[in-house]
């Protein structure tokens, strides 16, 4: 069977027959083998037959990259985008979302009509412990003549997950898997005295050298404690090297510390000189093409020119939108030979390269350290090797044997085995609408289809006594007026609040305290920013005012809870100065926040402004003054 010239393998014709009979299907197929190919089939069938189709992508840059694909393959009016603080054409028969608008689509009862099927792009996102809640409550609280069509690399428990979702929706799921790679991968690790080695290999002279100490320790009477080498960490660049002598490149070099991932790609642009003088001269073209002049004096964009004309680039969340769309442009073309990036890079963004690596095997989930999940390395792994390019991908990750648990190193690197659970966890704002809309009766049927409930009952295991969260949440709503304790339905708070997808009690609480009605257009802007703000340890405002010109009435308990002063007082001056008309440049003076967390903390402020506007319309003019104050220059451009 062919399909847009493409011969199809086994799996997509498998995929394509059961959307042909109206099912819904579940695909679990290695990264590269051409998933995607079954939802251009969707929309394609889709707008033949005027029905609509929702893309939905776990992450906003994902979402934008898709958009920019399915205009390129479908034209503009077809395609429409929702990504919380960017709605456009959102009548279009094809809408690109992000998972969490897709939800709150649901919740608010406005679901597009003529909706045929949602797609669901990376659907294994539902593991993450903080926001896999969303997919599964998408699934639960879609209409019931909606089918899916649910992506994912590897699923090892792909059959209890599909039915799951024939169980709860009532028709037919089928699954289709492809284990095979179109471009076989080859995986090794790297330390610095073996060198690149396979990672039973490297067991073994773990193994031989601890004996070893043993035996030292014995002779010696000594603890083994102190015969333990000291941490030999990987030199990255000793690994670029033995690439460019292997002719394994281009590689992406993937690094999840922004802080290295910059530092990094510095140092290999100093060290190594991959384009020639025709190539340099095509990336200062692009460079002077895609990037405004009012940045270009940037310091970041000054780093990431001296990068980009040697052959080497940075992609973070950090960098300014612009910046990212440049490295992704010249590394399709072939003009970068080492990118140092976050793993955002690999999700769904289609850009594939001969080899990968991993700066370590160790990450920070903004909790502790910890080691990857094997779904996580294979996600990473799998932009290794180009269809139609390459033989064979390789993947290297680099390790310290003196230092890192190599056995777990090299469990997590030989196969993935790590099943989707569930995250299904209750919010204000998903039991306000449930309370909202359905009787006691219909919301326990409702909580019982949860994916963690369906896996214990196949179990027969104990019940987890799922109506008690329920019924604990709801008396707290109540005690705090957002529920009648009389009529038991929502009063207007807690309208307000159903319609509130993040910090829903804070921002109601607020609101209703008459707040926002005694702020201005900036002091509004100031108080959305303290409240998205998400700190870390090293970020640093040198303009932090000791008093906060936004001054909160600290009484009621949960705003006490629930708003930090310390926000407050580092917020002040950035966004206020941003609100008040400041140039972007000048913001950098007084923070050390990355371009692009700045747009992204001005972002959530749009967001959440227009949750807000569209939940209560009393004060809809003023915030549309906040957000003309807000939404401006590098702000607007994202597209």
């Amino acid at each position: 069977m062919k399909y847009k010239q493409f011969t199809l393998d086994k799996f997509q014709e498998d995929a394509i027959h059961s959307i042909e009979k109206n099912n819904s299907v579940v695909v679990s197929a290695s990264t590269g083998t051409g998933k995607t190919l079954i939802a251009d089939y969707i929309i394609d069938k889709s707008i033949k037959e005027g029905k609509r189709v929702i893309y939905t992508a776990p992450i906003k840059a994902l979402s934008n990259q898709k958009y920019r694909d399915f205009i390129n393959e479908y034209g503009e009016d077809k395609i429409g985008i929702l990504t919380g603080d960017v709605v456009i054409n959102d009548r279009a028969p094809i809408l690109i979302m992000t998972t969490e608008v897709y939800r709150n689509m649901l919740l608010e009862h406005s679901i597009v009509p003529d909706l045929s099927y949602v797609v669901f792009d990376e659907v294994h996102f539902m593991n993450d412990p903080e926001r896999g809640t969303v997919w599964e409550e998408s699934i639960i609280f879609s209409p019931e003549s909606v089918r899916f069509l649910c992506l994912s690399a590897t699923i090892p428990n792909a059959r209890v997950f599909s039915e799951w979702i024939r169980d709860i929706k009532g028709h037919q799921v089928d699954v289709v898997t492809c284990a095979k790679r179109a471009v076989p991968l080859q995986h090794f690790l790297f330390d610095n005295d073996e060198g690149v080695v396979k990672g039973n290999e490297l067991k073994r002279i773990v193994a031989m050298e601890e004996n070893y100490r043993i035996t030292q320790a014995r002779k010696r009477r000594v603890k083994r404690r102190s015969l333990r080498p000291e941490p030999n960490p990987p030199n990255h660049l000793f690994l670029v090297e033995n690439l460019k002598e292997n002719d394994l490149l281009p590689t992406i070099f993937f690094t999840f510390s922004r802080k290295f991932c910059h530092s990094n790609g510095l140092e290999c642009a100093k060290e190594f000189e991959f384009t020639n003088d025709q190539q340099k001269a095509e990336i200062i073209s692009i460079y002077n093409d895609i990037i405004p002049p009012k940045i270009k004096s940037m310091r970041s964009m000054q780093d990431l020119r001296n990068m980009i004309v040697r052959g080497v680039a940075v992609h973070n969340a950090g960098m300014l939108p612009k910046a990212k769309e440049l490295v992704e442009i010249l590394f399709g073309k072939g003009l970068i030979a080492v990118l140092y990036a976050t793993e955002t890079f690999a999700v769904g963004i289609n850009m594939p390269a001969r080899s990968v690596c991993l700066y370590s095997l160790r990450k920070y989930d903004g909790r502790s350290f910890r080691y990857l999940f094997s779904k996580e390395y294979y996600q990473i792994a799998g932009r290794a090797g180009r269809r139609g390019i390459d033989k064979q991908g390789f993947v290297f990750a680099m390790v310290d044997k003196g230092y890192d648990d190599v056995n777990k190193i090299v469990s997590i690197t030989t196969r993935d085995v790590e099943p989707i659970v569930s995250q299904f966890a209750l919010s204000p704002n998903v039991v306000l609408n449930l309370v909202d809309n359905y009787d006691d009766y219909q919301i326990e049927g409702i909580l019982k289809q949860s994916f963690g409930y369906y896996v214990l009952k196949r179990k027969r295991k104990k019940q987890v006594r799922i109506m008690a969260s329920f019924n604990n949440l709801k008396r707290k709503l109540m005690k705090h007026g957002y529920i009648d304790k009389n009529t038991r339905r929502l009063t207007n708070k807690g309208r307000f609040a159903a319609r509130i997808y993040a910090d829903e009690m804070l921002i109601s609480e607020l609101l209703f305290g008459g707040v926002f009605n005694k702020l201005s257009e900036s002091d509004i802007n100031v108080l959305l920013g303290a409240i998205v703000y998400e700190p870390r340890r090293a970020d640093k405002f040198y303009t932090k005012m000791k008093n906060p010109r936004v001054k909160i009435n600290m009484s009621n308990q949960l705003i006490r809870k629930r708003l930090k002063p310390k926000n407050l007082a580092v917020m002040d001056e950035l966004v206020r100065s941003w609100s008040d008309g400041c140039e972007f440049k000048e913001l950098l003076q007084k923070t050390n926040l990355a371009e692009g967390d700045i747009i992204r903390l001005f972002r959530q402020i749009i967001d959440r402004l227009g949750q807000i506007m569209k939940a209560e319309h009393s004060i809809t003019d003023k915030l549309k003054r906040c957000l003309e104050k807000i939404d401006r220059d590098v702000v607007a451009v994202e597209f």
